[in-house]
């Protein structure tokens, strides 16, 4: 009687349980690994539309991955297979400042260990983000100032962005026109109180105190936005008669700490002096004589 022979590898009642060993070996590699962290805490952070999205933590024996999302469910890579926990995605949201983006970061195993029974990665959504309402205004700069008499004039330095329109990088007065405007922050030398001004453009004229020494600062201003509508203060300057003020204070001051240090220098001399006198006219005493 003949008896049929078939080979095991075609026998199903063996091969499942070797396909089962074999996913079970390959789970313990990947779990020699490690087992990716899933990111968290997933932040927005953009000053004058330059935009990087951060998240925590640092990775252990995987990487990340950054997808960007106009929101339409169509999402692109960015930063793939990266080990940092930050992404630039400024050419992104360039392209549409309007346009409110997503973004999602996948923790996985480096290719060495990707293995083609690993599920979906671990993945972490960010919040909204729409650039022309949520990036913060940067510290503007004053470009130049002149007092004459009782007129101050005050110009605020145009901030370029990386905004583009056929080709020129817009600066933010050009992106948001009339919306943006400046506050000025002016005070006398010897006040503590603070005056301000406001324009939609780029310059200030106030009148103040002739042959008075003023400092002042600017801040940008948007006040339509409901969040961040403000930039931080410039650093401030002041006229050239408060700088020489503060120059004649600063003289003054060197002048009177240079005085003090040589009269200690002086008196420490001294001191050494009388001390040496004292030490050797006691040797000469007629007590240590005898």
């Amino acid at each position: 009687m003949e008896v049929s022979i078939r080979p095991w590898f075609l026998q199903p009642e063996i091969a499942v349980p070797r396909t089962l060993l074999l996913g079970w070996v390959l789970a313990q590699v990947a779990g020699a690994a490690g087992t990716p962290d899933k990111a968290y805490n997933l932040i927005w952070k953009s000053i004058n539309f330059k935009t990087i999205l951060e998240w925590e933590p640092k990775p252990i024996n995987h990487v990340y991955t950054v997808q960007i999302s106009y929101g339409n469910g169509d999402w692109k890579n960015k930063c793939f297979s990266t080990t940092s926990t930050e992404c630039d995605v400024t050419d992104e949201i360039v392209q549409d400042i309007y346009q409110t983006y997503e973004a999602r970061v996948q923790s996985h195993l480096p290719r060495s260990f990707n293995t083609s029974f690993v599920e979906e990665p671990p993945t972490a959504n960010s919040p909204k983000f729409t650039p022309y309402l949520d990036t913060k205004l940067g510290q503007p700069t004053i470009q130049s100032f002149e007092q004459v008499g009782t007129k101050l004039n005050v110009t605020v330095q145009e901030s370029r962005t990386l905004v583009r329109n056929n080709g020129t990088f817009l600066s933010l007065r050009d992106v948001f026109g009339k919306e943006l405007s400046y506050t000025l922050y002016y005070w006398k030398a010897s006040s503590t109180g603070k005056k301000t001004a406001n324009t939609n453009t780029n310059e200030f004229l106030v009148d103040v105190d002739e042959g008075k020494g003023y400092c002042f600062s600017v801040q940008a201003v948007i006040l339509s936005r409901k969040v961040n509508p403000k930039s931080p203060e410039s650093n401030f300057e002041c006229t050239s008669s408060e700088k020489g003020v503060f120059r004649e204070m600063l003289l003054v001051g060197a002048v009177v700490i240079m005085a003090l240090v040589l009269i200690i220098v002086l008196s420490v001399s001294l001191y050494k002096c009388r001390r040496s006198r004292q030490g050797r006219s006691g040797e000469n005493s007629p007590l240590n004589v005898a």
